[in-house]
């Protein structure tokens, strides 16, 4: 048998063939690894390789099982291990807290610098069914784009030295500390293994919200999804919007921003107003242009064309608000900087400079002798009042520094203090400084932006007020506001002094008081304070308007809506009393506390509500979810020390739920419903509580600083369709304090723009969490200022 040409007999040449087989195939398949590996890696723009496909088979079973877990059985909206202690805790805590988040799309970062850098990869937890495997892959690829396009789109936006880029479902969050100078210092020795560890955990965390999301959506028990994702999806139901009933708000629909909100380009507004700019209120060129200023038109709202995206600067020496109650008593003179009102009201104990601070003895002009005993005259003129119980909701008209309300607290009333922007040097930044609610506005040319038939109580003490002129325009914009049975408490020098000029005011108010059908219940003297009050009440029926004889003021129109409120002109007309027993106003509402949590008669089975439910149902579901989110979540999970907050603000109130379920806590809620929202501002005033219209393409009516914690629920993506989110950002930062707390509840991509906007700000990420395209965010405003410095024409003097 012919043998070939190399080959031997005793099996040298087979062994020599194999071997060099063996040396072919090995190099073959080294290739085929490094083309593999090199296929499965990305290279980010540090220049760290960002493993893409990297997890083995068991590690993502464990993940997978570790996610599961979590979500399941909570009664918060957030997963369990996201609630274990409180975020400002030690660096061994939060590092060991880390580990069990990494494997879900949840951060929480510590104020410490010296965590940052040291994640570890997430804790090994048991294993999983094999069949999530490939819906793992399947999701990876997709999930792997979405990172690497938010990430493209970040590294674009300049942020003011955050060179950390966000991402919008799943990150390491930077600590605020790297924003600041000492970052050089702490990236020096650990850069390169930090961003590598990090990269990694986000490869697991990417991996684990696919697999969460994938099975969640088939688990109708799941807990933290219903309580992330009810109560968000909004319809108009059985109300129309603020807009659409006053028919004067033009909205301006503009197409998303996005290219302008990439570039987060912060500057220090220059402004005549300086620390205390309130852009609508300080358009100082509009103003120049008015043709007349007899109906105080200079004090009413005058807006930009376009809101500014600029910051308003710190007063030099400012410092962190005095902590409720003793701030009713005292705030830092730093912080609101003005002596004017104490010089010329110091005598009449209102105010007074104290060394470093401005104190306030408790009084005023008409109640001397102290707030407390003035309230309890007035509730021994007329025990009827019930302080708390029958009268919780009140507005104070020309309150000064709101003394009168902040006592009124003691008795578990809310009162809402008004008062304009004028000669009264920062009147109602005091009162805010104080921890009392108050704003900004001025009884003018057009209706105050509250529906009709809600407060309880309208006072007024001294207030100056030119209630009988023009046929009694202002105060039948008072009887609007006012709830039929209502009190109107007036207490003003022509109530009890003699003199020519007040017994012709008290003449000229005792007639169209009659002519509007007021009842003078009685007139209280004070003998200690040296004042006397009169009480009047507002009819519950239109009895006596039918049988007046002549039609002064007349009635308005059927077409006259009394709840639309927003930018409508002021008319000199009585509107009737709501007579319909399903209507709202016809009847007095529940005693307080019990009115709180009561769904209010006028709500209608028939009727859908704001979330598509029959309106009683969904404003009861509102209400626990709220309690529950506040309780399970709000609390001790997501970074605020709640014993230092006092005033907060609803930018989206709905129902009220949110600060219905704060009752419990020493603070105050303003709520807020836009103008486009659907109108159910009334709801939360029957409910016992109070809140304004507004639209957010605008500014606010009150000063910088004035806000410890600002919530928004999914208000941002709903304003980005319509106005710069940039200068909505601006105006949060304008209202918020420093130290205060911004909470975002919204879809993951606005989520992720905030947080890129909070943190070109230098903001502190306290808490985020995303998940099914929902998410939850908390950050924390710094003192920071940017160096360059816009000067606002229209604001300029």
């Amino acid at each position: 048998m012919a043998m070939g040409r190399y080959s031997r007999i005793d099996g040298r040449g087979k062994s020599s063939s194999y071997c060099s087989t063996i040396v072919i195939v090995a190099l073959v398949a080294a290739c085929l690894v490094g083309a593999w590996i090199t296929m499965s890696s990305s290279v980010d723009s540090t220049g760290n390789v960002r493993e893409s496909v990297g997890l083995t088979k068991d590690v993502k079973q464990k993940v997978s099982e570790k996610s599961s877990k979590e979500f399941e059985d909570n009664s918060g909206d957030l997963p369990e291990d996201g609630l274990k202690g409180n975020v400002d805790q030690s660096s061994e805590r939060d590092d060991s807290d880390s580990k069990s988040q990494g494997n879900e799309n949840v951060v929480q970062e510590s104020e410490s610098s010296g965590e940052s850098g040291q994640e570890e990869k997430p804790e090994k937890s048991g294993s999983d069914d094999d069949e999530r495997t490939d819906v793992n892959k399947e999701k990876e690829e997709v999930e792997s784009g979405k990172n690497d396009d938010a990430k493209n789109v970040e590294e674009d936006s300049k942020t003011g030295g955050d060179e950390t880029k966000n991402q919008p479902e799943s990150e390491e969050n930077v600590d605020d500390s790297k924003l600041k100078t000492e970052e050089s210092e702490e990236k020096s020795g650990s850069e390169e293994s930090s961003d590598t560890t990090k990269e990694k955990t986000d490869e697991v965390k990417d991996e684990s919200d696919g697999q969460s999301q994938g099975q969640v959506g088939s688990e109708s028990g799941s807990k933290d999804k219903a309580e992330l994702l009810d109560e968000t999806s909004t319809q108009t139901g059985a109300w129309s919007t603020q807009a659409a009933e006053s028919d004067q708000q033009k909205v301006s629909e503009k197409s998303s921003l996005s290219k302008d909100q990439q570039a987060y380009r912060w500057k220090v507004c220059n402004v005549t107003a300086g620390p205390d700019y309130i852009p609508c209120l300080d358009n100082i060129q509009a103003i120049k242009k008015l043709h007349r200023t007899g109906h105080y038109e200079h004090r009413e709202r005058h807006c930009p064309d376009e809101a500014p995206t600029c910051l308003v600067p710190l007063p030099e020496g400012y410092k962190t608000s005095v902590k409720w109650p003793k701030s009713r008593e005292k705030i830092w003179f730093a912080n609101v900087p003005h002596i004017k009102l104490a010089e010329v009201k110091g005598h009449q104990n209102w105010v007074q400079a104290s060394g470093e601070y401005i104190t306030f003895p408790g009084g005023g002009t008409q109640f001397v002798h102290g707030a407390t005993r003035y309230i309890d005259f007035i509730e021994k003129t007329l025990p009827d009042i019930a302080w708390g119980k029958r009268s919780r909701v009140v507005l104070d008209v020309g309150c000064g520094v709101a003394s009168f309300g902040g006592f009124l607290f003691d008795k578990d009333v809310l009162t809402l203090s008004l008062a304009p922007k004028d000669e009264h040097e920062a009147q109602v930044q005091f009162a805010l400084e104080r921890g009392i609610p108050a704003v900004s506005a001025v009884m003018g040319t057009k209706r105050l932006p509250f529906p009709s038939n809600a407060f309880d109580i309208v006072h007024c003490a001294r207030c100056r007020v030119p209630w009988h002129i023009e046929g009694g325009k202002l105060l039948l914009e008072l009887n609007r506001l006012l709830r039929p049975g209502g009190y109107f408490v007036w207490s003003a020098t022509p109530v009890y002094r003699k003199d020519e000029e007040n017994v012709e005011i008290w003449k000229a108010m005792s007639k169209l008081t009659k002519s509007m059908c007021w009842e003078l219940l009685k007139i209280g003297k004070d003998t200690v304070n040296g004042v006397s009050a009169a009480v009047y009440r507002k009819p519950m029926s239109n009895d006596c308007y039918e049988s007046r004889t002549k039609n002064e003021p007349p009635l308005c129109e059927e077409s006259d809506n009394a709840n639309a409120a927003w930018d409508v002109p002021l008319e000199a007309c009585l509107h009737k009393v709501p007579t319909d027993p399903l209507e709202r106003g016809s009847q007095l509402p529940a005693k307080w506390p019990s009115r709180l949590d009561k769904t209010p008669y006028w709500l209608k089975d028939s009727e859908a509500g704001v979330y598509g439910k029959a309106a009683p149902k969904d404003f009861n579901s509102d209400y626990k979810h709220w309690k529950r989110v506040v309780a399970d979540s709000y609390m001790d999970g997501i970074g605020i020390d709640w014993s230092s907050v006092r005033n907060v603000m609803d930018m989206r109130a709905i129902y009220g739920g949110f600060a219905a379920a704060l009752k419990d806590l020493k603070l105050w809620v303003m709520n807020v419903v836009p103008v486009t929202s659907p109108d159910t501002l009334p709801i939360i005033f029957e409910r016992g509580l109070f809140g304004i219209y507004h639209n957010w393409c605008e500014s606010f009516n009150t000063y910088p600083r004035t806000y410890d914690v600002v919530h928004a629920d999914h208000i941002f993506s709903d304003l980005k369709k319509r106005c710069k989110l940039m200068g909505v950002m601006a105006e949060v930062d304008r209202i918020l304090r420093p130290e205060g707390s911004l909470i975002v509840r919204d879809n993951a991509e606005t989520i992720a723009e905030i947080e890129s906007m909070a943190k070109s700000l230098q903001w502190k990420i306290k808490f985020t969490f995303t998940k099914d395209e929902e998410g939850l965010l908390c950050v924390r405003k710094t003192r920071w200022r940017p160096s360059d410095v816009e000067t606002i024409r229209s604001a300029i003097a």
